[in-house]
């Protein structure tokens, strides 16, 4: 019998189906305990006291001031979430950083990211506990709903609580506007606006990739100092300008391109809409409108960290929401765009990007 004969001799066997497990739903409804953790330590300043020491779980506890109870356990949960790295057992071992908790949660890092976990652990933490009712009722679940002034409102009003979320936000959105100044082709335009530029850390990124443009940082007149000592401390104070103004009421600078780094998802339809005819009004023929967001996809399947923003746009202001890049070329288009693309920048950001 030849080998193909009896390989069709042979009765089929259907592969076995790969067992279905709850690990999934699990993992996810549990995962607020690593993230908890996490913000603890940050809310404790761990890392910061760690610096570039290693320090055993005892002159740790005393540094911070916990009971002992909990500090082993603390300790070495975040050595087995990959947080802190640890150098032998026991009541000895000596804890240290890890080369990301170094760079990024020791505070007197430039590259520290904690100001955002900071806000995640004191605000949103705890408004997310009520995002069935923000479901129910489509209203915000923040300090408005507690009959205290809104994020915004109380920001502005205090330079120093202003300055340090500006901060925060600049922390987490470099590695976005550094991939933005790398990968978008910038050598057809002299000059650009980033409305609502906070710091002006987009506009100085682009300016310094990009020799030959002249770039604005434009926001409200609260954040114009502050934009000003940042471009200062970059350098970048001869190629880049802080002007103040307010984009719900005036007109934009005019510019080449003019670019919105998380700007838009903080609006209802129809300031979205607002702005995106703001931005076709200041750009000549031929300029860009750039949208920096963590854009859902089109199909609404794979960017759960842009959907789940968008939730978090519920929770802040009832009505705002983040956007799909088809979303976003309506819009554009309705305002007189020709056309547009997508650029992705990293992790679950992107640019959309029209064209007067």
């Amino acid at each position: 019998m030849s080998a193909h004969s009896q390989a069709l001799s042979r009765p089929f066997v259907a592969p076995t189906p790969e067992a279905v497990t709850p690990q999934k739903i699990l993992e996810t409804g549990f995962a607020f305990w690593p993230s908890k953790v996490l913000l603890t330590a940050v809310e404790l300043d761990v890392f910061t006291t760690l610096g570039a020491r290693a320090m055993n779980a005892a002159e740790l506890r005393r540094v911070l001031g916990l009971h002992p109870r909990g500090i082993f356990d603390f300790c070495d949960t975040l050595v087995a979430l990959g947080f802190l790295e640890r150098d032998g057992d026991g009541p000895l071992a000596k804890y240290r950083n890890t080369p990301a908790t170094a760079q990024f949660l020791d505070r007197n890092q430039p590259g520290y990211v904690g100001g955002m976990l900071e806000m995640l652990n004191a605000r949103l933490f705890g408004y997310w506990n009520d995002l069935g009712t923000a479901l129910k009722t489509g209203q915000p679940q923040n300090e408005v709903k507690h009959s205290r002034a809104p994020l915004f409102e109380t920001l502005y009003a205090d330079p120093a609580r202003l300055e340090q979320f500006m901060s925060a936000m600049r922390g987490i959105s470099a590695p976005n506007f550094q991939a933005l100044a790398e990968k978008v082709d910038f050598s057809k335009y002299r000059t650009l606006c980033d409305v609502g530029g906070a710091t002006g850390l987009l506009a100085s990124l682009v300016a310094k990739r990009h020799p030959h443009l002249q770039c604005r940082s434009f926001d409200l007149p609260e954040v114009e100092p502050i934009a000003r000592r940042w471009i200062e401390t970059d350098g970048m104070a001869d190629r880049v300008t802080a002007v103040s103004g307010n984009f719900l009421k005036d007109p934009l600078p005019r510019a080449d391109v003019i670019t919105m780094g998380m700007i838009l998802h903080d609006w209802n339809l129809d300031k979205k809409k607002h702005l995106v005819r703001l931005a076709y009004a200041a750009l000549p023929p031929g300029g860009a409108f750039i949208a920096v967001e963590n854009l859902i996809d089109d199909a609404r399947r794979e960017n759960a960290f842009g959907l789940m923003m968008s939730l978090n746009m519920l929770i802040e202001f009832g009505d705002a929401f983040d956007f799909t890049g088809a979303d976003f070329w309506s819009w554009c288009r309705e305002a007189g765009f020709e056309r547009y693309e997508v650029v992705h920048l990293a992790g679950p950001c992107s640019a959309a990007i029209a064209y007067k």
